[in-house]
């Protein structure tokens, strides 16, 4: 995809983190603009401040989760702009802790909204692109799935986040495949983010009303300060990645990646594998690290 203005994005979790800034280069560049969040005061301010830029804008409070409301998104999209060209699969949530201690709930909000949404986001916007694409000779598409690093890495006391992030990682593959397959006018990629502040470690702030907490494990909270941690401490911008997923879709990269240097660890695992070897110690490089888990566990 090489043309963006007068083109519609849709972006789900688009009123913070990655989502808002794909909105405001989007803007930039002359987009028109679908912005679907479940955090309705952050949405109207996103809103606000990009059409006082002079973007066209619609928002839409959406839970990714429910195929109905990804649906409800597409249809209002096609009805306001009548095209899809470029689709950021975004929103997305956290979880930590010993993966046994993870509750039903914690696995059908993390699953429902890592992994449902972007299941949703791709059966419903490819087949609509499909049908702008028949209509249009020159379209050109393109469709955006946040992974993570927890997509090719496997760090403990990230499982729930880990299985929905390989899942989303094995999506897109498909998705590329099968795209290339038909030649079909529409590109794909995979964005897979390390530590970025976009506010992901505070997930639990829109943790709906209908999948129920509990009181946190050791693990649990040992999780959870170190995400605060690693993620605050993040020297990579969200700005900075959303600038290099723009330029990877314009130069139709598949892998965009926040922290190239951490190719390391996940060519480490690859070996792992192919050699036939037990997972390796992910914190080999980093040993204190884990010595301070442990004893966040034990106390």
């Amino acid at each position: 995809m090489k043309v963006f203005k007068d083109r519609v994005t849709v972006i789900t979790g688009g009123a913070s983190g990655f989502g808002r800034e794909f909105a405001i280069i989007g803007a930039r560049l002359g987009m028109k603009l679908v912005l679907a969040d479940v955090q309705q005061d952050a949405l109207d301010k996103t809103k606000a401040e990009l059409e006082a830029q002079g973007a066209q804008v619609l928002a839409m409070r959406c839970d990714v989760r429910h195929a109905e409301e990804v649906q409800a998104l597409a249809d209002a999209t096609m009805e306001k702009f009548g095209a899809v060209h470029l689709v950021f699969n975004n929103a997305g949530v956290g979880s930590g802790g010993l993966i046994w201690e993870n509750t039903q709930a914690d696995w059908d909000w993390v699953i429902g909204v890592n992994l449902w949404g972007v299941i949703h986001g791709v059966r419903i916007f490819t087949n609509l692109m499909l049908e702008c694409a028949k209509k249009d000779p020159q379209f050109e598409g393109h469709i955006v799935n946040t992974a993570s690093m927890a997509g090719l890495l496997n760090a403990p006391t990230m499982g729930v986040y880990n299985v929905s992030k390989h899942a989303v990682v094995s999506l897109s593959e498909s998705l590329y495949q099968d795209l290339k397959l038909v030649e079909a006018p529409i590109g794909a990629s995979v964005l897979c983010p390390y530590f970025v502040p976009t506010g992901i470690s505070q997930s639990h702030r829109n943790r709906p009303e209908d999948v129920p907490g509990s009181a946190p494990t050791a693990s649990q909270r040992a999780a959870q300060a170190m995400s605060d941690k690693a993620v605050n401490s993040g020297k990579v911008t969200a700005e900075e990645v959303a600038e290099n997923t723009f330029k990877a879709i314009a130069d139709e990269k598949f892998y965009i990646f926040s922290h190239p240097g951490a190719l390391g660890n996940v060519q480490e695992r690859m070996e792992d594998i192919v050699l036939q070897r037990n997972p390796g110690d992910p914190y080999k490089a980093a040993p204190h690290i884990r010595d301070m888990l442990r004893a966040k566990l034990k106390a």
